[in-house]
C-alpha cells in the first residue's frame, strides 16, 4: 500500500492569497494568527474555545501559521490539531502537576542559553521563537519571549563552554525553534559549531516540517548538508499533519543526505491511541522518516488536560509491539520531572526468572526459556576504548550551573 498526501492550499480568509505567497515561508511566520479576532476568521468558534483565549491571557504566546491553521477542521472544536494550537480555559486551573520548570532545565544550564544536562551532549537555545506555541510547550518559562536570536554574548559564552569540554560530542540546537532564524543565521552557528573538532553530531530540532513546511528550502538544505552530519529532529503528532507539502520537505531532506527522525508526544484526546501511532509511524517511515520518541506529555504549566496517563501509554505500546515494523516502533519515554533525564519504558513479556534462565510470553503468546550461558568473559585490549568512554562520561563532572 502505497501513501498518498493531499496538498495544502489557501482557503478561508485567505483564499485570495497566491500560492506563491502562500508557499513562502517568511509570510507565513508574518501573517501568523495571534488572538481570539485571527482564528474566528479560521474556526466557527464555540463559546468554550472563546473563553479559552480570555483565561489564556498572560499564562502563554497564541500563534499559529496560517498553513498549519488551515490543516483543522474549521467547524469541529474536537479536531486533533485545532486542540493543539487553539488556547483553552483548562490551562488557567490548577492540575495534578503543574511545573514552570519540568525538565529542571534551570538547574542544568551553564550559560544563560546553554543546557549541559547528559554528559556527551548539550543543549544549546538558539532562539526562543516559534512559529507555532503547541499548548503543551514544556519550556513556557523560556519560549515566546521575543529574542529572536540570542546576543553575541550569549553566543561567545556557549562556544567557549563547549570548546573547553573535550568530551562533549554532541550539540543540539533547540529553542524556540531553531529553523525559524534565517539561513545566514543558522549558517554562523553551524558554522562555529563545526570548527570545534571535538563536536561529532549536530542536532537541529524543529517543527517547521510540520506547521510551515515552506522553510525547507533548497538553500537550507545546503546548508544542513555542508556541516554534516547534521540530523533534523521533528514532531509530528498526528497523521493529519503529513501533507504533501510536508512529505515533500522531509524527502527534500533525506534526499540530500540529511538523516531526519521524529519526537511526538502522547496528547489525551488527540493522538493517545495505537491506531493514530501506527499511522503516523508508517507514514513517516514511508517517507524515510525514523519514529525516534513517543514521549509522555511534561507536566509544564496548563498542561494537565493533554496528558495521558503512564498506563494508557504502556497499553498503546503494548497493543503496537510485533505488530507494527521495529522500523516503525517509537521509543516510548518519560522525562523525569525536575531534571532526571530520560527512562524508557517497554512492555515487560518476563514471567519468571531464576540465575539461570527467564521465562518469556511474547506478545502473540508464545512461552519459551532463554537459558544463561555458564561463562561471561569480558573482552581484552580495550585501553583506548576505556580512555574515550572515561573521558565521555565525564565531560559533566566539572560542569558548574551559572548564576
Amino acid at each position: 500500500m502505497k501513501f498518498e498526501f493531499e496538498r495544502v492550499y489557501p482557503r478561508g480568509q485567505f483564499e485570495s492569497v497566491s500560492l506563491e505567497k502562500w508557499q513562502a515561508w517568511t509570510w507565513q511566520t508574518q501573517n501568523a494568527l495571534k488572538n481570539l479576532q485571527d482564528f474566528a476568521k479560521i474556526y466557527k468558534l464555540t463559546e468554550e474555545e472563546k473563553s479559552g483565549f480570555e483565561s489564556s491571557q498572560g499564562l502563554f504566546q497564541i500563534r499559529t501559521t496560517p498553513y498549519y491553521a488551515t490543516l483543522a477542521h474549521p467547524e469541529n472544536p474536537h479536531d486533533p490539531l485545532r486542540l493543539i494550537q487553539t488556547p483553552d480555559f483548562k490551562e488557567a486551573l490548577p492540575g495534578a502537576q503543574q511545573m514552570l520548570d519540568p525538565l529542571g532545565e534551570q538547574k542544568n544550564s551553564v550559560t544563560p542559553r546553554l543546557l549541559h544536562r547528559y554528559p556527551d551532549r548539550v543543549l544549546f537555545l538558539v532562539t526562543d521563537f516559534c512559529t507555532v506555541y503547541c499548548r503543551f510547550c514544556t519550556r513556557k518559562r523560556f519560549t515566546g519571549n521575543n529574542q529572536a536570536f540570542l546576543s553575541s554574548e550569549e553566543f561567545s559564552q556557549s562556544l567557549d563552554y563547549i570548546r573547553s569540554h573535550p568530551g562533549i560530542r554532541e550539540v543540539i540546537l533547540s529553542g524556540g525553534d531553531p529553523l525559524t532564524l534565517s539561513d545566514a543565521q543558522l549558517d554562523k552557528v553551524l558554522f562555529e559549531l563545526r570548527k570545534i573538532e571535538h563536536i561529532e553530531i549536530i542536532r537541529v530540532g524543529s517543527r517547521m516540517p510540520v506547521v510551515n513546511p515552506y522553510r525547507i528550502t533548497t538553500d537550507l538544505v545546503s546548508i544542513l548538508k555542508k556541516y554534516k552530519p547534521v540530523f533534523l529532529m521533528t514532531h509530528f503528532n498526528h497523521p493529519n499533519e503529513i501533507t504533501l507539502d510536508a512529505a515533500e520537505a522531509l524527502e527534500r531532506c533525506v534526499d540530500n543526505g540529511v538523516p531526519v527522525m521524529n519526537q511526538m508526544v502522547l496528547l489525551n484526546g488527540i493522538n493517545n491511541h495505537e491506531a493514530v501511532i501506527q499511522a503516523v509511524a508508517r507514514r513517516l517511515l514511508y517517507l524515510r522518516v525514523k519514529p525516534y520518541y513517543m514521549f509522555q506529555c511534561d507536566p509544564s504549566l496548563g498542561t494537565d488536560h493533554l496528558r495521558t496517563s503512564i498506563e494508557d501509554s504502556l497499553q498503546i505500546q503494548k497493543e503496537l509491539w510485533g505488530n507494527l515494523s521495529g522500523l516503525a516502533m517509537p521509543n516510548l519515554s518519560i522525562d523525569v520531572p525536575n531534571g532526571g533525564g530520560k527512562v524508557s519504558y517497554t512492555p515487560n513479556f518476563e514471567i519468571s526468572k531464576s540465575p539461570e534462565k527467564r521465562t518469556f510470553k511474547g506478545f502473540d503468546g508464545v512461552v519459551a526459556d532463554y537459558v544463561n550461558p555458564t561463562e561471561i568473559k569480558k573482552p581484552q585490549n580495550i585501553d583506548h576504548y576505556i580512555e574515550e568512554w572515561n573521558l565521555l562520561k565525564n565531560a559533566k563532572r566539572y560542569a558548574v550551573p551559572f548564576g
